[in-house]
């Protein structure tokens, strides 16, 4: 025992010393470890704070304005500490007891919530007091307060939303929350439509928010998401002009663009097709289901959960929105079909296959 103790009495003190060195060399780094992970710590919590009060605000807003008649609203909400806006049409059909579909519309870049809205130019309001449904027009990004020359973080394109990595899926979301908190919507109902920059948006949705949007409809813009992994199969539809002189079919960007860094050398409508018939498990031979004097329409059937990938190609009409009007450029928005007609026929059929 006594021989023991005597052993311990020895290693104790080099044990003590060891630590002595160790406690020397280690604290800096400990406390450099502690002070960076307080730090980000900090950032996380302060982060968590700002967004629920965001979204304690977003609630409080959507509740004491309620929308229970039909009639043009516009809304704001505060999300990642910018000020985002949309606008709000609800059709004189509507009721309060009835669960109506939604259409979010998205804007070409350089454009607004307002121009698209503008029922001359795309005849949105106009089809969506004829169907019965909600269309919300959100603002993309912009840097001016008025919300003016706004584009969408569609991917690889556009502008200051892409440079700026502007979460515009997130706004997407939130404003989906804040909507069906204001009207009885039918969630199974929610559909994306787009016009250029717009159309890209609408791809990128389908992309990440497969489990909410049930169709999209892109028009003259294809698809730029850098990572697209749906949650679930998405019905997908798009409209393209053959002779489209901005987003060119076959792939590229058009000469009429000013400043091409930016936009993005555009993948080709053929490619974009490909890839969702791919992603959607179609059949890859289409069928016929639209053909006219200068326009046709074929669709991929047979997918995953009954969804469809539809094609429309006009012969003419550049990079506009079929059936609308074009207050600028030389040629005029092809009139052999309607974007609108086909778009809602196409959201309808999918939904009742689902």
């Amino acid at each position: 025992m006594n021989t023991l103790s005597a052993l311990k009495n020895s290693i104790s003190p080099c044990i003590a010393a060891l630590c002595a060195v160790f406690c020397l060399l280690l604290p800096p780094l400990a406390f450099a470890q502690d002070e960076n992970t307080d730090t980000t710590l900090r950032e996380r919590i302060k982060q968590r704070v700002a967004e629920r009060r965001e979204a304690r605000q977003d609630t409080d807003a959507s509740a004491a304005a309620k929308i229970h008649a039909p009639g043009d609203y516009v809304r704001s909400l505060k999300y990642h500490g910018l000020t985002r806006t949309y606008r709000i049409y609800v059709p004189r059909a509507y009721q309060t007891s009835t669960a109506a579909p939604l259409l979010l519309a998205f804007h070409g870049g350089g454009g607004d919530m307002d121009y698209m809205a503008k029922d001359e130019y795309y005849g949105l309001i106009s089809k969506a007091e004829a169907e019965g449904f909600v269309v919300v027009f959100p603002n993309g990004y912009s840097k001016f307060k008025s919300g003016k020359f706004a584009t969408w973080n569609a991917g690889s394109c556009c502008a200051d939303a892409r440079d700026k990595n502007i979460d515009d899926v997130g706004f997407v979301k939130k404003i989906i929350g804040s909507v069906t908190r204001e009207l009885n919507i039918n969630r199974q109902m929610i559909f994306a439509t787009g016009m250029s920059n717009g159309g890209m948006m609408s791809y990128r949705l389908a992309c990440e928010m497969s489990d909410t949007f049930a169709a999209i409809a892109a028009v003259a813009g294809t698809d730029g998401t850098l990572n697209c992994q749906p949650p679930k199969p998405v019905s997908v539809l798009h409209i393209h002009a053959k002779n489209d002189d901005r987003v060119l079919f076959n792939g590229g960007a058009g000469k009429k663009f000013r400043d091409e860094s930016k936009v993005t050398d555009f993948v080709s409508v053929p490619d974009t097709i490909a890839k969702w018939v791919n992603l959607n498990r179609c059949n890859t031979t289409p069928q016929s289901v639209l053909k006219k004097p200068r326009a046709y329409c074929e669709q991929y059937s047979q997918c995953q959960a009954s969804v469809a990938v539809q094609l429309c190609v006009t012969d003419t009409g550049g990079h506009s929105w079929p059936g609308g009007t074009k207050p600028r450029g030389s040629e005029p928005p092809s009139k052999v079909i309607s974007a609108n007609d086909v778009m809602w026929d196409f959201f309808i059929a999918t939904s009742k296959n689902k």
